[in-house]
């Protein structure tokens, strides 16, 4: 059963999925992070960038670092973190804690997973998108090669606890990168979060804490709501998938921020979904507008022919086939199966297009 505690900006929400359940602590602080430990030992992971913008916070917790970046998503980093937790003495009654964007928890969820086949992990997101998307659902993987996410495990975290004061130092392009991903949850559940965005821009969220709480709380229920109905991706979860499948491919290919890629994701699904579903071409143009107007770029020169050749290795792919989100409408996604010469096309459109 999820219980709920509702306030102003304050809310812990306990989720039931069917491999544990999540205690959210939304608009709390970091210095709450000691009374979730019930005293077990803790080990902090982190990247160096946060450890240096956050030592203070982290002072006399135990803390091992990365290289910040997606670099560090490989079996080797986790092989030469688990060096160090051994060295370390760590037990399976310690507590691992990722500190960080989406690459922290990702790596922070599959080091806890199978290091001694498995120790408790939370997670404490400092990254607008961590917040609204990366941390949650408990999937946590590391990439091979130019394969996002191959290797990876679908876990739970004990808890994510929201501390929104360790937004202050994001860069504004990071603001951005957020927001690719809770345009994504407006386009395929939330027609009046669309509406909302549209009214608003970047500033306006930093400067308005109890909108930006909300935002973030609205987010994380669209994807809890999905991950708790299919948490292995079976069916409904692939919509959160929405603009990542060609997203991923060029993020790889041209070393680009995950919230510019998806943006670009999005615009390719779009063409596809008007080639496909008969979608209206105004949402798409409606769509260009909402990631301008939130700092992603929506022109981008890329070499249809080498994204298609890396999507074909993506994990959603068939026999034959890519399972490909579409729009049938703002607000409204659904799954297609799409052979790779008809997204082939829709790339070659984009890469005209644009």
């Amino acid at each position: 059963m999820n219980n709920t505690k509702f306030g102003y900006t304050r809310m812990q929400q306990y989720i039931t999925f069917p491999s544990g359940t999540v205690n959210y602590l939304f608009g709390s602080t970091f210095s709450a992070l000691a009374g979730l430990l019930n005293g077990r030992r803790a080990i902090i992971v982190t990247d160096e960038h946060v450890a240096a913008l956050h030592g203070a916070a982290l002072a006399g917790y135990t803390v091992v670092t990365v290289p910040a970046g997606e670099a560090s998503k490989t079996m080797a980093t986790i092989e030469n973190l688990a060096a160090q937790l051994l060295a370390a003495e760590v037990t399976r009654n310690t507590m691992l804690i990722g500190v960080g964007g989406g690459v922290v928890t990702d790596i922070t969820g599959f080091l806890a997973t199978v290091y001694m086949r498995g120790i408790a992990f939370g997670f404490v997101p400092t990254t607008l998108l961590g917040m609204a998307d990366a941390a949650i659902g408990g999937k946590n993987g590391v990439n091979t090669g130019l394969h996002k996410n191959i290797i990876g495990t679908i876990t739970q975290p004990e808890f994510i606890l929201y501390d929104t004061a360790l937004l202050a130092t994001l860069p504004d392009a990071e603001w951005s990168n957020g927001f690719a991903e809770i345009i994504k949850y407006a386009c395929i559940f939330d027609r009046e979060l669309f509406s909302e965005l549209c009214g608003h821009d970047v500033a306006y969220y930093q400067r308005n804490n109890v909108a930006l709480d909300r935002l973030i709380q609205r987010c994380a229920g669209w994807k809890n709501k999905t991950v708790v109905e299919d948490e292995k991706e079976k069916g409904m979860r692939k919509l959160l998938n929405f603009g990542h499948t060609a997203g991923h491919a060029i993020e790889t290919l041209y070393a680009l921020p995950h919230g510019q890629a998806v943006g670009v994701g999005m615009l390719i699904a779009c063409i596809l979904s008007e080639e496909v579903q008969g979608l209206n071409t105004g949402v798409r143009a409606d769509l260009e507008q909402l990631l301008t107007r939130y700092g992603l770029p929506v022109k981008l020169a890329i070499n249809a022919d080498r994204v298609l050749e890396v999507l074909r290795m993506d994990k959603k792919r068939n026999t034959d086939t890519v399972d490909y989100i579409l729009l049938e409408e703002t607000g409204k996604a659904i799954i297609k199966p799409l052979s790779f010469g008809v997204i082939g096309n829709a790339l070659r459109v984009y890469e005209s297009s644009y």
